[in-house]
């Protein structure tokens, strides 16, 4: 698969610095291009929050160019994706928490990673950062990792009730916060001409699926340029509605 990518991130209206971290990479391999694709939300004050998604995004640069080149041979690729990036996952985790613990410093950080490989796609999910596809309709494939959405599920608030829930922020999991993480890890297979957004919570709770639909609609993404510039408006007009997080998108659509 070929694709095209682009991405913005914005500190937002209120906060002094952005925590959020990204990551585009692709590689042309024996399996055609792949692509590895991450955004993170840091946690834990001005520096601390930064520092925890930056090490996440430095850590996972590193597995794509040192790790997944060999892997790639594997006669059973898909369980060794998985594992390694589960792996990959749980020691950037303990290296987090290791530097917490003797900094005396809590910090954490999200990360929602899709990777790409011929016709498939891995998804691997800590916390409330969101992945979606966009084709014919908007689905979101990762499953948010938050009290609130908990609650949803168990059916003891609505969907409208979570949006403006006091602990809306309050995250299950998150990497460097606790020993024990559970490495969400989803796969599928990418459909031709589709686009799929990575995004921040920030990005997410000021703007509608429908919206970001109608700004995203692969057919409509006939460049990079009309890409980068779609995102920067939907990016501006989350603004506008007042959301005081930072602010992170990647949007790839493939092409062939």
């Amino acid at each position: 698969m070929a694709f095209l990518t682009t991405y913005h991130t914005d500190k937002g209206i209120k906060k002094a610095t952005n925590q959020d971290g990204l990551l585009i990479k692709t590689a042309q391999t024996v399996k055609g291009e792949v692509g590895l694709f991450v955004v993170c939300d840091g946690m834990g004050g001005l520096a601390q929050g930064e520092l925890a998604s930056a090490a996440v995004i430095r850590g996972m640069s590193d597995w794509f160019e040192r790790e997944l080149p060999e892997i790639i041979y594997s006669e059973e690729l898909d369980q060794e994706i998985q594992s390694a990036l589960k792996e990959c996952i749980i020691e950037l985790n303990e290296k987090i928490l290791a530097y917490g613990n003797a900094s005396d410093a809590k910090l954490g950080t999200t990360v929602t990673a899709m990777l790409t490989i011929d016709r498939s796609y891995f998804i691997v999910q800590i916390g409330d950062s969101r992945a979606y596809s966009i084709a014919d309709r908007i689905i979101q494939l990762t499953k948010d990792q938050s009290l609130v959405a908990r609650e949803v599920e168990r059916g003891n608030i609505t969907l409208e009730q979570a949006k403006i829930h006091p602990k809306r922020n309050v995250l299950l999991q998150c990497i460097g916060a606790n020993q024990d993480i559970d490495v969400e890890i989803s796969t599928g297979e990418l459909q031709q001409e589709a686009a799929y957004l990575l995004c921040t919570d920030g990005f997410y709770h000021e703007i509608s699926e429908r919206e970001i639909y109608q700004a995203l609609t692969p057919s409509n993404l006939i460049d990079k340029q009309t890409m980068k510039n779609n995102v920067i408006e939907l990016v501006e007009l989350v603004k506008q509605r007042n959301e005081i997080d930072n602010i992170s998108v990647v949007l790839m659509k493939v092409t062939s």
